[in-house]
């Protein structure tokens, strides 16, 4: 099997379904769908059972469903982990969807030409994101550096990760919002992974998650700070930091994240890696 696509959830209205047809509605069809919910009360399971493609997909284990506690979303994923038969894992949260439905066909063909010159087993497949919320174009870099790692890795739900990587380690669910940056940066600087940059858009991501309220954003720092010194020596992180001082990091975040500001951003952004 090609995919995994992997969804969390936890009382997640209309998002479910909608994140979950937009995998249904693919051309390419070598995949599963897992969905671990941790036991939702707003009857958002049972309206994705009614659906008549989902019932079929369950029958043929073509979709799998497991409902049962977890101690937060990284937890859920590690959960779904355990049960995954695709090649390649995408993690696709509630309320994002696939950019279009020819996605995981352009995924396929990128891999398969990849395949001859890949340097190592270890590999991640990563391509763009639209974020829904902003209206932009986020243009990944097509090179993964240190620096990128310390400035701004590929969106999560952009990257097909080898299912080689999970088993060898999962998410620390002792990190709340960076779980998902903490082992990106363990696939660089431990694991020697191999990535691949695809030119195209891989997801439309919904923004506006956990780590983007105001109450979290003392904690997503305090931990970015805390697994870059995992893994970046002293010196790289200063010198980092400095290239961000230099280059008025604060003052860019704010432009991308605005919403009639960020496509100038993006769009200037895209052209420089481009």
């Amino acid at each position: 099997m090609k995919f995994s696509i992997i969804t969390v959830s936890f009382n997640p209205g209309e998002k479910l379904l909608l994140t979950i047809r937009s995998a249904f509605a693919q051309e390419f069809q070598d995949f599963e769908i897992i969905v671990k919910d941790g036991n939702s009360k707003d009857g958002a399971l049972e309206k994705l059972k009614r659906e008549d493609v989902v019932q079929q997909a369950i029958i043929g284990q073509k979709l799998k469903l497991i409902v049962k506690p977890d101690e937060n979303v990284y937890d859920g994923m590690n959960q779904a982990l355990e049960i995954c038969r695709g090649d390649y894992i995408l993690f696709l949260n509630c309320g994002d969807k696939f950019h279009d439905d020819k996605v995981l066909a352009r995924a396929a063909e990128e891999i398969d030409k990849g395949r001859e010159s890949l340097e190592s087993e270890a590999i991640i497949y990563y391509g763009n994101t639209y974020c829904m919320r902003t209206g932009s174009m986020v243009h990944s870099a097509p090179k993964i550096t240190g620096f990128t790692c310390y400035r701004n890795i590929p969106c999560h739900q952009s990257c097909f990760y080898k299912r080689d990587l999970f088993q060898k380690k999962k998410y620390d669910i002792n990190l709340k919002i960076r779980a998902d940056y903490d082992h990106f940066l363990w696939c660089f600087y431990q694991e020697k992974t191999d990535f691949r940059y695809m030119d195209f858009v891989v997801s439309d991501y919904e923004g506006g998650g956990i780590s983007e309220t105001r109450e979290n954003r003392k904690v997503d720092k305090a931990e970015q700070e805390l697994v870059i010194r995992r893994y970046m020596k002293a010196g790289a992180i200063l010198r980092y930091k400095g290239i961000m001082l230099l280059t008025l990091a604060p003052l860019r975040r704010w432009i991308a994240e605005s919403s009639s500001l960020s496509r100038v951003y993006h769009g200037i952004k895209s052209l420089i890696y481009h």
